[in-house]
């Protein structure tokens, strides 16, 4: 008779020893009671890949998690591990202009990046730990790899508990300190998500949180979670910590051991064609503001030489459709105006563009300009 223990009866069996397969039965044990913990010493080994990155370039970074879901062996499980200087990354299918203070971002150097994948809006910075795992299909397991992350931050000394919540989030003392997403695509399944060290939250209010005044979009906004910094409760974590813990525990979960990292930096471009191309299409303006949905927006702003409402249509963040009321005394600008606005970019070139041209066909006389620059200073805070 063989007793196992584990579960609020022990389970009894009656049979011969020799029949067991005893790893299988304390799998289905663990699985009955909703332990989310694997033991190295029951893991099947599987052939693995870990991959880090040693640039902070944001472009390059996201490019290559493009890449390697695209071309990662589909006979291993793959990790890759990367952090970004600041930069925000949105959705495929979100609008920079809702998402996003821009002129902020401009003004401090802040990278904008669209991810090939959908959901949200985040802030990255170097108090962030990025991570991906990349699966096929077939042996695909979102809680087997949020399993690791649990394992990789306890075994480094966060104390418990430390629980999976939801669909997307890894929780300690009631907040989030990791969230993830996933995409699949045939036979290739990818779960990444990020682990908050020492992100500057300051930044992340200042950057995801835009002036929003009558900005009306099709796309998908963006839900700032509470959130924790694990170095306010264990002052020693940094990024090396973490990816060593990571690793250890992603071999740990594929019964491997001594398994090398390989390093990969922006010289890589030059040695990989398809990793080059993405990077160069991630770099694009028509790939981080054109992918944008139709979008409106509207100004409404009173000057010392009258009042203005702009109504402003983006299709692609390229200005479709322009209607102008005014009080203002000099029609003919805010017709001009609204003709040179046409076509242009959603953004600070594209409107200093259309008041310089207005400019000069008004012959630049000083009332027309010193009206014009004021509305340009405007506008250009206002997107």
């Amino acid at each position: 008779m063989i007793s196992i223990k584990g579960i609020a009866s022990p389970l009894l069996f009656k049979s011969n020893y020799n029949n067991f397969n005893f790893t299988k039965i304390v799998n289905i044990i663990n699985n009955y009671n909703g332990s989310r913990f694997y033991s190295s010493d029951n893991c099947e080994k599987k052939s693995i890949k870990i991959y880090k990155s040693t640039t902070n370039n944001a472009l390059f970074n996201i490019a290559t998690e493009d890449w390697l879901f695209k071309e990662f062996e589909l006979n291993k499980q793959t990790l890759y591990l990367w952090r970004n200087s600041p930069t925000v990354v949105i959705g495929r299918y979100q609008n920079p202009y809702k998402e996003c203070h821009l002129q902020r971002m401009e003004e401090d150097g802040v990278v904008l990046a669209r991810r090939y994948s959908g959901g949200g809006a985040v802030y990255h910075d170097l108090g962030n730990t990025n991570f991906t795992f990349l699966s096929p299909t077939s042996d695909y397991s979102k809680e087997r790899n949020t399993n690791i992350i649990i394992n990789s931050l306890s075994a480094i000394g966060i104390s418990p508990p430390i629980e999976a919540s939801g669909r997307n989030d890894i929780i300690v003392q009631g907040k989030k300190v990791s969230g993830s997403a996933y995409k699949q695509s045939g036979n290739r399944s990818f779960h990444h998500g990020t682990i908050m060290i020492d992100v500057n939250l300051d930044s992340l209010q200042k950057y995801l949180n835009p002036n929003k005044d009558k900005l009306k979009s099709k796309g998908i906004t963006s839900v700032i979670s509470r959130v924790l910094n694990m170095k306010t409760i264990l002052p020693t974590m940094n990024h090396e910590m973490i990816c060593d813990s990571v690793i250890n525990e992603f071999c740990k979960a594929y019964g491997n051991e001594n398994v090398q990292v390989e390093e990969l930096t922006v010289s890589d471009l030059e040695r990989i064609p398809s990793l080059k191309e993405t990077y160069e299409t991630l770099q694009k303006w028509d790939w981080r503001y054109g992918n944008s949905p139709e979008f409106e927006h509207q100004f409404e702003k009173r000057f010392d030489w009258g009042s203005i409402d702009i109504n402003i249509n983006c299709t692609k963040s390229i200005i479709d459709k322009v209607k102008i009321y005014s009080d203002s005394l000099n029609p003919t600008m805010i017709e001009v105006l609204s003709n040179n606005l046409l076509g242009m970019k959603y953004n600070q070139e594209g409107i200093t563009t259309a008041i310089e041209r207005t400019k000069t066909v008004l012959d630049n006389t000083q009332d027309s300009n010193s009206q014009l620059d004021q509305l340009k200073e405007y506008l250009i805070n206002s997107i």
